[in-house]
């Protein structure tokens, strides 16, 4: 049985995501220190609360180093939502607060002229070199967004007041602003590809 270890921030709401991996038969256990982050063969950091009260408990837990250094190996690392968010430099909605920096993009706000949040599903599209994501719609609830895929990223695009950025992929860093956990077959289908991905020793 594969083994998913939930990054327990203390901010986010586990049990959707918990459920989605039972439902493909995966093991799940929290992780609440450095070294519970290193050692997880597959870590999740789930999104829910705002980008600066994420980022202090990150700090105050020493948790940041360790989520850093994952993502920058490579090691089978999912971010949903504001967990995807964490990963850039900075984001609009904590002005002075600095991210991870493992994606060297800002977090922007929606235009004034939608509504944000945005609550609801919309299209994904991805990159011709995904190897992960696969066209088709999920399920979003957010209010920022990166804008662009960067450099050494893939990933996948959809449409809300304009471009947006609706996953990023590297090789086993995936990071979705959509909700996989509430996003259905869709969703299901995109967990259990990242869930089979080879597992490198740390």
């Amino acid at each position: 049985m594969k083994t998913v270890t939930l990054l327990k921030t203390g901010l986010a709401n586990l049990a959707s995501v918990q459920a989605a991996f039972d439902r493909l038969g995966a093991r799940t256990e929290l992780a609440e220190t450095a070294d519970d982050v290193s050692r997880a063969e597959r870590l999740v950091v789930p999104g829910v609360g705002a980008f600066e009260a994420a980022m202090s408990v990150l700090k105050e837990a020493d948790l940041a180093s360790a989520l850093r250094d994952r993502v920058d190996k490579g090691r089978p690392t999912l971010g949903i939502c504001l967990g995807l968010q964490l990963l850039g430099l900075a984001s609009e909605e904590s002005p002075g607060v600095t991210g991870l920096g493992c994606v060297p993009e800002e977090v922007r706000g929606f235009s004034p002229e939608v509504i944000s949040p945005q609550m609801g599903w919309n299209r994904v599209v991805p990159a011709t070199d995904s190897k992960l994501l696969e066209a088709g719609y999920a399920y979003f609830a957010n209010s920022y967004r990166f804008e662009t895929i960067p450099e050494r990223w893939t990933g996948a695009t959809s449409e809300y007041g304009g471009t947006l950025v609706a996953a990023l992929e590297r090789g086993a860093v995936l990071g979705c602003q959509f909700h996989p956990e509430l996003s259905g077959a869709y969703g299901e289908r995109l967990m259990s590809r990242w869930l089979s991905l080879e597992v490198t020793p740390c």
